[in-house]
């Protein structure tokens, strides 16, 4: 039975589903896997019939005893490309539109995708953009032989199961994969192109790597969405911590991939004594060690994709989100032997159901380690190893909406000394007033050595909100509504947390995670006036003037990072500078007609390097 016939689709899509020698529509996530591995093969290779090339192999596929592991056969295919997206309609963006780039009009390539489409044996999947709390109907078409794609997807969005789609179902939106493409069409490069119809926002994704669209496209629809409607979806995760004395603070970590955002969900890496290696200094070799004993519970909310919408609302004034995924695209690089995350690799080596793991090294029949990881080249492992962790499978999860006491921004910070001066002048953690907190998110540094995407050098901007990259509008109207949002949730606090380095010191993500343990031991207790001083930077907010964590006190250069004798003034003023010529490059372009005048004067503030109190005077702090 054809149950698609009675759907409410575009004609364009009813033809290709019409014409396709099998239309494959799988039942449960079990059917999907079998797909993936054509029958229960323990080797498969995803191919194509490349015009000119003959037949090339994209990935593949080893059915091992937790799971699918996924090997693409490109070295470049195994991250997101930064520059992948292009949109194809005629609304509003400030994204690079297909027609400029590629001085060809998508509705041909568009009729050419459905054509190839109509040849194929495919798969229709329908899913749940946006996760339970706001959920929109949507659909996947895509060549029956992309079954861990598909899988992939039916897991980080949801899958819709056949007993519960309705009748009449009417996708808002829709992803067609055509793979090949890539090759006659676009010179081998990854390319997601959006097609923002009336009805319906397509998405054609032009690649294997789901990256750029069973995640991030999804993202995308999320976002626009949002900019027509006035709410968000932040790019960031979301954790309960409760202290061993039973405190409860909710953290959300904001920031571009690899700003901490799955490790604000970890618990602290110990070394085999049970000690905390909070960092080592790369100059003297001298390392400095915590002995915590008992450190907090952790409980997720998300990961990644936290929506905000204006029905979780109270009167509280605090940030209220959901998450907007049904599963996680958790990154591995970090996981270099076992028992390096306990939990984390509990869950991957002795999974509930088989999962989906990527840029793993995968023998059929055997367990996938999760710290064996692909090599680029001989000696160098993939940077981006990944695995799909389904959020059932994660224990003392929250589902539903959680109000949120401190929201903090998180950046890779590179190694800081007086002869190699750099903007890693970041001590463990910083408070931010409101109006440098939405500054952060305006130039949302993506940092050092970025290990998701595939060009990542020096600072560069991420884009708005972090999640710019994902956005198919207008970087003005998400300035606008982050900062409306900021001002609307007055009560929730702003953090700034570094991580890989914090002056001369090697910290790795420890220095994230000893924050979190302090924050949380403080609650949401006001800080004195004499317990904060002001950064040397006004650009980095407060510093505490002291930090003390069960009985251990942090070094003095671990928060004042210009008190670190390889540092010294000289050294972070020069990293000071750095900063503010990235500050001022990147808010120029905020400033026209259509910016919220508050912002407006938030930015020149900036600007004219207004003191801290001249932030405070334009947002106040009530906390």
């Amino acid at each position: 039975m054809n149950e698609w016939q009675n759907w409410n689709i575009q004609p364009e899509l009813r033809e290709i589903l019409k014409s396709s020698p099998r239309v494959i529509f799988p039942k449960t996530r079990r059917e999907i896997l079998e797909l993936s591995s054509e029958g229960g093969k323990d080797w498969v290779e995803v191919a194509y019939d490349i015009a000119g090339k003959g037949r090339f192999v994209e990935a593949t596929v080893a059915k091992c005893k937790n799971g699918l592991v996924v090997n693409y056969t490109e070295k470049y295919m195994r991250r997101r490309d930064p520059d992948c997206m292009v949109i194809g309609d005629q609304e509003e963006t400030d994204k690079p539109k297909f027609k400029e780039f590629f001085k060809l009009s998508f509705d041909e390539v568009r009729l050419e995708t459905f054509e190839w489409l109509k040849k194929q044996e495919i798969i229709i999947l329908p899913f749940m953009a946006g996760g339970k709390e706001i959920g929109y109907p949507a659909l996947l078409i895509a060549p029956a032989n992309a079954g861990f794609f598909a899988c992939g997807l039916a897991d980080l969005q949801g899958m819709v199961e056949s007993h519960e789609i309705p009748s009449d179902f009417t996708p808002k939106a829709l992803i067609y994969l055509a793979p090949p493409f890539r090759h006659t069409h676009f010179n081998g490069r990854q390319l997601v192109v959006h097609n923002r119809l009336d009805e319906v926002h397509e998405i054609f994704s032009y690649n294997l790597y789901p990256g750029p669209s069973a995640k991030k496209g999804v993202y995308g629809i999320l976002l626009q969405i949002g900019e027509k409607e006035g709410w968000l979806t932040l790019h960031a995760s979301t954790v309960q911590v409760i202290t061993p004395y039973e405190n409860i603070i909710t953290i959300l970590h904001e920031g571009a991939s690899g700003g901490g955002k799955s490790e604000m969900l970890e618990y602290p890496h110990r070394d085999p004594d049970g000690r905390l290696l909070m960092g080592t200094n790369t100059i003297s070799g001298d390392k400095f060690y915590m002995a915590l004993t008992q450190g907090c519970s952790l409980r997720p909310v998300t990961d990644d994709m936290a929506i905000s919408h204006p029905k979780f609302y109270t009167d509280e004034k605090k940030l209220v989100v959901a998450d907007a995924e049904a599963a996680w695209f958790i990154r591995l690089n970090h996981i270099k032997h076992y028992n390096t995350d306990p939990q984390l690799e509990n869950m991957c080596i002795h999974a509930k159901e088989p999962m989906i793991f990527l840029n793993i090294q995968g023998v059929p029949r055997a367990t996938c380690l999760i710290w064996e990881h692909t090599e680029d080249e001989p000696g160098k492992p993939c940077p981006n190893p990944r695995v799909i962790l389904p959020r059932r499978f994660v224990p003392n999860i929250i589902d539903g909406t959680t109000e949120v006491d401190y929201r903090s921004f998180g950046i890779r910070s590179p190694r800081c000394s007086v002869e190699n001066p750099s903007y890693g002048i970041f001590g463990i953690f910083h408070i931010l007033p409101p109006a440098l907190a939405w500054l952060w998110r305006l130039v949302s540094p993506r940092g050092d050595a970025n290990p998701s995407i595939t060009d990542s050098t020096g600072l560069m901007s991420e884009g708005v909100g972090s999640y710019w990259p994902f956005a198919t509008g207008r970087f003005i109207n998400h300035a606008n509504l982050l900062l409306r949002q900021i001002v609307a949730t007055s009560k929730t606090r702003y953090l700034l947390f570094p991580n890989q380095y914090v002056g001369v010191w090697d910290v790795g993500f420890m220095s994230q995670w000893i924050s979190r343990e302090y924050i949380a031991r403080r609650g949401v207790a006001k800080f004195k006036s004499d317990q904060l001083l002001s950064a040397r930077c006004p650009l980095l907010g407060y510093v505490p003037a002291s930090i003390q964590i069960e009985g251990t006190r942090i070094p003095e250069g671990f928060i004042q990072i210009h008190k670190q004798p390889e540092i010294g003034e000289q050294g972070y003023d020069e990293g000071a500078n750095i900063l503010y010529h990235f500050f001022r490059a990147e808010l120029s372009k905020f400033l026209t007609l259509e910016l919220d005048p508050l912002g407006k004067n938030v930015i020149e503030c900036c600007l004219y390097k207004g003191t801290l109190e001249d932030y405070i005077k334009l947002i106040p702090m009530t906390w």
